[in-house]
């Protein structure tokens, strides 16, 4: 596989026609930064929507998304206008807290977040032991007569070690509670932190004032057991998280620990992070290879599957490029290390794993939109609840189910619906060698209905090779071989590469060509010596040869014939008379007939457009099963009819790899580039393919459609949960204690059903 990955971690993601729409009051569009920023403290939907706010007003920045799931911000800014620090002080000033990250070679700062990830879940497991301890503590002493158990003390003291063992609950465990609520109220906001703190609250401090009352009301076993349920329910959606995003985990594992360098004729292991650009390398069976390089003695076959998903290994020889975390097979060899660190095809794949699943599709938006009134909302129905019940005569009642219409309420199901899929289906894609880098383009589509492909090096394999030898007039095939080969030695067209191709892959011995002449758009004539004899040879079209005065007459049903199967027929004349034929084409990749008929069976309309002529591109596209094509199109005029077909009502994918391609990449509604195309095609996509595998096409649009369709069942069952359980509560029909267990199953449940993306197939994603 061609390795040219490269992605500007500087540049916007946004389409040329976004950005010039975002910045047109500036006149300009300006150089912009992309930053990721780790966010402690946030823990529901309102949270992520107070967080983008602060980021989005703070001067100078373009465009800040917050991902709940991974618990993150990626923010694109001016860096003449804003710094990183300065955006940090943004997430602080709305409550929120930035951790001090630890640079780690290769890996951006994941590592360290994980590691910080877990120490949080340390923390949790012990408020939640201590809370349940006290917890049991309580509602052994409240229920211990119905055991038939006799403690031997009063109902008064009963009650006062009841306090004693709810305050700690209240004020240690429910800590955290309590210190996001202020920092929203601070903000003037509120968030799901501010329903726990007041419910919670208010069962205790109620029940504090009627323990000073002298009644026997109390319900501490309510608010300790409400903050134990919630602590428990937080416990396992940190570790429902933590399975959620693997992807990232598990490449980082990739990662090769150490190298063997070559010094001085030596062999020396060293750690990664010391390997510098043009160290040379020594790589062992069985081992990985430890960065990006290029193989300088030796040779082997790679499994490069972690990139492309592709199993079958990949030989390799002197020249070619290999990549890091890759793993060598069959042979040792030398390599010469050309990209390291930050700028290493790993680190650039975790990069563009990061930013997919930061991004957010149009509905996340939305449900952040619905999620910052939802709080004020719930509330406001608590406050209505309790007023009620008051006036009904039961206050008791109204408070209990006010309290369980706050804690019922907790959004965090609804925070968590749309990031935690997008986090898994990203996660499933990279495995696969998809990178879905636009939030939009899973939503997209799953609306699309055509798929127009490129052919050179997107349906075809980008390299001619010849695929037919005709002699005439009696020359022998190896000599008609070696006489064009020779003639061609020189030359870089792609067709010429491939007459030297062939020829150097038989053995033929070639000689220097003399007198070398090329008539652009016909051929080329040069004399050529062969065994010390020398032959005037011309090779070219039709129309060369005329000119040339060579007789066609026997070669033209070859001619005939070779055009229509969409090769391209080279004639060589040999000292003035015809020699033969060689026809070379650019072929179909095998799979290509296969992703070809899977999209049509997925009911979209595939077009092939191309600047070939009608006639070759006819041919292509009947091999691979293409009903309609575009062809003459010139490199400037296919963005156009991307636009063509949008104006007809289409809503279009465009696959292709090529410079040439990416303005028709961005003009489409969902681009996808070919990952072994180039780094301008690459940028101009919403989608990568690492590998060149048209049947990647199906999976990524089938992944998106599952991703968004899990997001969907995501949200309905979190606004359903909400819906019916508020009214229920405020009728008095639920428990408060009910109601936080029912809280934290919501979320475990949210990401449960997420985590069945893991699953994905094409076969069931249809």
């Amino acid at each position: 596989m061609k390795q040219i990955i490269r992605i500007d971690m500087k540049k916007s993601e946004e389409k040329p026609e976004d950005i010039q729409a975002h910045h047109s009051h500036e006149g300009h569009v300006k150089e912009s930064e992309r930053v990721t920023l780790p966010i402690e403290g946030m823990h529901c939907a309102s949270c992520v929507a107070r967080v983008e706010k602060a980021l989005n007003t703070t001067a100078g920045v373009h465009k800040a998304s917050v991902n709940f799931a991974t618990e993150s911000a990626s923010v694109q800014y001016d860096p003449s206008q804003a710094s990183r620090e300065r955006l940090v002080q943004a997430v602080k000033d709305a409550g929120y807290n930035v951790p001090e990250q630890k640079q780690i070679h290769g890996s951006h700062e994941h590592q360290h977040d994980h590691m910080h990830h877990d120490e949080k879940e340390v923390i949790l497991k012990r408020r939640l032991i201590g809370a349940a301890g006290l917890t049991a503590g309580i509602f052994f002493l409240m229920y211990s007569s119905l055991l038939g158990l006799s403690l031997g003390i009063s109902m008064s003291a009963s009650l006062i070690l009841q306090a004693l063992l709810a305050t700690p609950v209240q004020f240690w465990a429910g800590w955290p509670f309590y210190k996001n609520a202020w920092a929203a109220a601070k903000n003037k906001t509120t968030d799901m932190f501010t329903l726990i703190a007041i419910g919670t609250s208010v069962a205790y401090l109620f029940s504090l004032y009627t323990l000073l009352s002298g009644r026997s009301e109390v319900y501490f076993d309510t608010s300790s057991a409400i903050i134990t349920l919630i602590l428990l329910g937080r416990l396992l959606e940190a570790r429902a998280k933590g399975r959620a995003s693997s992807a990232i985990k598990r490449l980082l594992g990739l990662q090769a620990k150490t190298a063997r360098l070559i010094r001085n004729g030596l062999e020396v292991e060293i750690p990664i992070e010391e390997v510098h650009a043009g160290d040379v390398l020594w790589v062992k069976p069985g081992e990985k290879i430890p960065v990006d390089g290029v193989v300088v003695e030796g040779h082997s076959s790679i499994d490069e599957s972690m990139i492309s998903g592709e199993s079958i290994p990949v030989e390799k020889h002197e020249g070619a490029e290999v990549i890091g975390a890759s793993i060598n097979q069959t042979g040792s060899f030398k390599m010469k290390a050309t990209r390291v660190g930050e700028e290493s095809t790993l680190a650039q794949i975790i990069h563009m794993v990061e930013e997919a699943q930061a991004n957010k599709p149009p509905i996340a938006k939305l449900v952040d939109l619905i999620a910052s009134y939802f709080v004020p909302a719930v509330i406001g129905v608590a406050l209505i609840t309790g007023i009620v019940w008051a006036i009904l005569g039961l206050p008791l009642n109204g408070l209990l189910s006010a309290v369980a219409v706050l804690i019922v309420a907790c959004p965090c199901a609804l925070g968590l619906a749309t990031p935690v899929s997008i986090l898994v289906g990203t996660g499933k894609g990279a495995e696969q060698g998809i990178f879905i880098r636009r939030g939009e383009a899973l939503e997209i589509a799953r609306k699309l209905n055509t798929i127009v492909l490129d052919k050179t090096g997107t349906i075809t394999r980008g390299e001619p090779q010849v695929t037919d030898i005709i002699r005439l007039n009696g020359m022998d095939e190896a000599k008609l071989l070696a006489l064009a080969a020779s003639a061609e030695r020189g030359s870089e067209h792609p067709l010429a590469e491939a007459i030297v191709h062939e020829a150097s892959k038989r053995g033929l011995k070639l000689s220097d060509p003399k007198q070398f002449s090329a008539q652009p758009g016909r051929g080329i004539s040069a004399l050529i010596s062969e065994n010390g004899q020398p032959h005037q040879l011309i090779l070219g079209n039709e129309k060369l040869m005329l000119e040339k005065k060579i007789e066609l007459q026997e070669a033209l049903s070859h001619i005939n014939r070779l055009s229509d199967d969409g090769k391209t027929p080279m004639l060589i004349a040999v000292d003035g008379k015809l020699a033969g034929i060689i026809a070379v084409a650019d072929q179909p990749k095998e799979s290509s007939h296969q992703a070809i008929q899977a999209l049509q069976k997925m009911n979209f309309d595939v077009i092939m457009l191309t600047g070939d002529h009608e006639r070759t591109a006819n041919a292509i596209a009947k091999q691979v099963g293409v009903k309609h094509v575009l062809a003459g199109v010139l490199p400037g005029q296919k963005a156009s009819e991307v636009s063509k077909l949008q104006a007809a009502g289409k809503i279009v994918a465009m696959v292709g790899d090529g410079i040439n391609d990416a303005p028709a990449l961005s003009q489409a509604d969902v681009g996808i580039a070919i990952g072994t195309g180039t780094d301008v095609a690459i940028e101009a996509a919403d989608i990568t393919l690492m590998s060149g595998d048209l049947r990647g096409v199906v999976t990524a649009i089938a992944l998106s459609r599952a991703t968004i369709r899990n997001v969907k069942q995501n949200l309905f069952w979190a606004f359903i949960y909400n819906l019916v359980l508020i009214p229920v509560a405020a009728l008095g029909l639920l428990n408060p204690i009910i109601a936080a267990a029912a809280m934290g199953l919501s979320s475990v449940s949210v990401i449960t059903n997420a985590l069945r993306l893991k699953r994905f197939g094409v076969s069931s994603s249809s």
